[in-house]
């Protein structure tokens, strides 16, 4: 490929991130685009300016080439330092959802250093997993086989007795997606840091149609709440997280504790957490919200795919799944992540669900809107999921030592009655 074409294909990428290609049916190009360009701006840029400076030393020059690269280094420096940004905006979002003195909770409290890009992680931003986390592969929680299975991380250093908990579930359109792919910065480095982590399984569509999925997750709650402690940790201290898909059924679950329709056979069990923390998640499967984008959604992809089911023919199956229609006075704390960007799953679904939890609920409710963010900016290591991953261990760590000192999170005063 020549000089003149890397620079019209690096151009066309970074404009995409810049600003994504509009309409449904170029969401799904436009993120893969996106979302790549974005979070590996770093690399592209030093790649580019490499690519420019041996292609200058030659001749002939191409001059509109050199002049494509010129913009081009200047878009991906926009990228790097939007998402450089990132960092203040995630505190900013962490003092207005839990209170300027967050950090008294926090011990210790983060250096300015630690909380700083951490640039050698991004030399290979897809070795996730460092030596000192430990990861048992494949426990069975259900009877599903593969899909029925979970991965527990933790240290190998520390004493994990009683240790804080988190599950992770996965994306993947509830059609794709396995535990090994997703949410991994985040739990090598909160397993590091003492918690045990669990990414599970479930099964997927169109074979399972919803409520399989949610319901999966709850047999996996279930699993978490008898047998974690074994693991080293606390079955009375659960949060949950996940992206796309994850995220929905995260919230989701999060909001329906002991809902029979999700606990078939199990009914008993407690499958309630203490707080939940969806990225970019889908939170109205109904179209409640009149959103375009969430009505395409529904009667394009998740009846035929999904639900297996229309709107016309089941609608309460439909809201009983949004998450945005079960928030209510008695949810968990919540700490809310999307992209400006998001071409998958439109950032205004986030903004209206924190809204509602918002005006409803008891407890505190974060949310960290991430400029130029793409879906799934937290798959791997980058400048954004490094500042986000921080942001997150701080609010949990927040979180759990407010559990345990049996203190909770601001109850805001318009939701009480």
């Amino acid at each position: 490929m020549s000089f003149l074409r890397r620079r019209l294909l690096t151009a066309a990428l970074t404009a995409n991130a810049l600003r994504p290609a509009p309409g449904a049916r170029a969401s799904v190009p436009a993120f893969f685009a996106g979302w790549l360009t974005s979070e590996l701006a770093p690399q592209l840029l030093t790649a580019t300016l490499a690519d420019t400076a041996a292609h200058a030393a030659r001749a002939p020059r191409s001059r509109v080439g050199l002049a494509l690269a010129g913009v081009t280094a200047l878009g991906l420096a926009h990228l790097v330092r939007q998402a450089g940004g990132v960092r203040q905006g995630v505190e900013e979002a962490l003092t207005e959802g839990i209170g300027a003195d967050y950090a008294d909770r926090l011990d210790p409290v983060p250096t300015p250093a630690e909380l700083k890009t951490r640039w050698r992680s991004l030399v290979n931003p897809f070795r996730l997993l460092t030596p000192e986390v430990e990861v048992i592969r494949d426990i069975a929680y259900s009877d599903a086989g593969r899909h029925g299975r979970l991965d527990v991380y933790r240290s190998r250093t520390a004493d994990l007795r009683r240790a804080p908990v988190l599950v992770q579930v996965h994306g993947g359109a509830w059609v794709i997606g396995d535990k090994k792919e997703q949410g991994l910065p985040l739990m090598a480095h909160l397993a590091a840091k003492g918690w045990v982590c669990v990414a599970i399984n479930y099964r997927l569509a169109p074979r399972h149609p919803f409520p399989a999925h949610v319901i999966d997750v709850k047999r996996a709650l279930a699993w978490v709440r008898e047998h974690i402690a074994d693991y080293g940790g606390d079955p009375d201290y659960v949060a949950i997280t996940g992206g796309s898909a994850g995220g929905h059924l995260a919230a989701l679950a999060a909001l329906t504790p002991g809902d029979p329709a999700y606990q078939p056979g199990f009914e008993d069990a407690d499958t309630s957490v203490q707080v939940a923390v969806p990225h970019y998640g889908v939170y109205d499967l109904a179209g409640a919200t009149g959103l375009r984008s969430a009505i395409g959604l529904r009667d394009g992809f998740l009846a035929p795919r999904v639900m297996r089911t229309t709107w016309a023919e089941d609608p309460e199956l439909f809201e009983s799944a949004s998450p945005l229609l079960r928030a209510g006075a008695d949810a968990p704390d919540f700490f809310v992540l999307h992209g400006t960007h998001d071409t998958m799953v439109p950032v205004d679904q986030a903004r209206m669900f924190v809204t509602r939890l918002r005006e409803v609920s008891r407890r505190s409710v974060t949310y960290a809107e991430l400029p130029g963010a793409q879906h799934a900016f937290d798959i791997f290591h980058s400048v954004r999921s490094g500042h986000v991953v921080r942001a997150v261990d701080r609010y949990l760590h927040w979180h759990w030592h407010g559990y345990r000192s049996g203190m909770t999170g601001p109850v805001p005063q318009d939701a009480l009655p």
